[in-house]
């Protein structure tokens, strides 16, 4: 072989290795890892977590969200140490990768309950916002680091919606695993006509994973992971004194902020209640009837509040018509059969839950809203009201002293049937 052929030869032997070296890259998962998670020029990551660390702080982004009410400002939802403030900055860029940083404005509820940890808003105000695609919340004026940016949600304002009611159900935790209750109040929920529930799941049983599953792929359920204890000591309770740990209630206000922005143009309504809550309409079939009559009765209220009334699971209706085999080895409580409700004592706390517009709330605590346009109203007791079945709160009641409420019974013709066919496909 002469020089001249020689060199051809190496010259297009090296163009094939480095072919062959390149694709060999491009199959590796860290070159997938990588064009999936640093999609721009300037490797901004976009990440789908719920909980992103704020590099240099003790601080957490969980969600941005554009709030035209507030000329569209970013606000991102957050999760603070009160007992760790310090200057935060936005940088917020647009898909040109045009990047701006500016100070934000951090508003810490108020409804903290002594808890070091907190919800949050911190608010970005700049100039040309709405190109913004995604946003970090930095402790540096400047940051060129490969690092997390959340994408901004809610950028177009809409006036019809995906769905009319959604609930938000904040947390699941400790390895929940109430199967019945659960199937009971989801199939009431869509008898009652709401056509989408969230949640917010830390963790459950391995039963209960099962049902979750079911009504995923059904398509009412959307399942939001929230690895809190991942990041945080969580507190099993409300009360900073009596129960300890970082954050209230595994970071229940931080779940229930993010879901009412994250609905605000998908749901006209949006419940904020416990799986173990219905808010049960009784002098209308269902939600909507009611809404339609409570929107036209108070047209300048935007959160409408339910009492909460207990029905104690110690107490069982005598007759024993729902203590059906069917559901013997079914794990949880059957609420069917608990019709007996306690009194609410006088000058206590009612621990109420809401149906809110989403669009007219700013920040939300557990019970009542804390920032919203327009008002909120109490909806009258023998109008709906909310029928929590658990634990009794007054244990020293006897069945004499409760009265008997049958309101659930009233879905029995519909309900039971669609109770087993989701435990049926649920591989119960």
């Amino acid at each position: 072989m002469d020089k001249r052929t020689l060199q051809i030869f190496l010259a297009l032997t090296g163009i094939s290795v480095t072919l062959t070296l390149i694709l060999a890259y491009k199959s590796y998962p860290l070159y997938q890892y990588w064009t999936d998670h640093y999609k721009t020029p300037n490797m901004h990551r976009i990440t789908e977590a719920f909980i992103t660390p704020i590099k240099d702080s003790q601080h957490f982004m969980v969600s941005a969200f554009f709030d035209h009410r507030l000329d569209g400002v970013i606000r991102v939802i957050s999760i603070i140490n009160r007992n760790s403030l310090q200057p935060l900055y936005c940088v917020y860029c647009s898909t040109e990768q045009v990047c701006k940083t500016v100070q934000t404005d951090v508003q810490i509820h108020d409804d903290h309950f002594g808890f070091p940890f907190h919800v949050s808003d911190v608010i970005c105000k700049g100039r040309h916002m709405q190109n913004a695609t995604h946003v970090l919340i930095s402790t540096k004026e400047s940051n060129n680091s490969v690092t997390e940016y959340l994408p901004i949600k809610n950028q177009v304002v809409m006036d019809t919606f995906k769905y009319d009611f959604t609930v938000c159900i904040s947390n699941l935790f400790n390895n929940y695993n109430n199967v019945l209750q659960f199937a009971q109040a989801m199939e009431t929920y869509k008898l009652l006509g709401v056509q989408h529930v969230v949640i917010y799941k830390t963790n459950c049983g391995p039963d209960l994973e099962k049902l979750l599953k079911h009504y995923e792929t059904e398509g009412i359920l959307e399942i939001i992971a929230w690895p809190i204890d991942q990041f945080l000591n969580p507190s099993s309770g409300w009360n900073f004194k009596e129960y300890k740990g970082d954050i209230h209630y595994y970071g229940q206000l931080a779940t229930l902020n993010d879901c009412i922005y994250r609905h605000m143009y998908q749901s006209k309504y949006v419940l904020l209640h416990d799986i173990d809550e219905i808010i049960m309409p009784y002098q209308h079939d269902n939600l909507p009837s009611l809404m339609e009559d409570l929107e036209s009765a108070y047209p300048s209220v935007s959160v409408f509040i339910f009492e909460s009334h207990v029905f104690p699971t110690t107490q069982f209706e005598e007759s024993g018509k729902f203590k059906r085999a069917e559901w013997n080895n079914i794990p949880g409580v059957n609420i069917m059969e608990h019709i007996y409700r306690e009194p609410n004592p006088k000058n206590s706390h009612n621990p109420t839950k809401m149906i809110v517009n989403p669009r007219n709330v700013l920040q939300t605590s557990v019970h009542t809203p804390l920032k919203i346009y327009g008002y909120s109203h109490i909806v009258e007791f023998h109008v709906s009201r909310m029928v929590h079945v658990r634990q009794p709160v007054q244990p020293n009641l006897t069945k004499e002293e409760l009265f008997v409420d049958k309101r659930m019974w009233d879905f029995e013709e519909k309900l039971i049937p669609n109770v087993d066919r989701a435990l049926n496909l649920s591989g119960f």
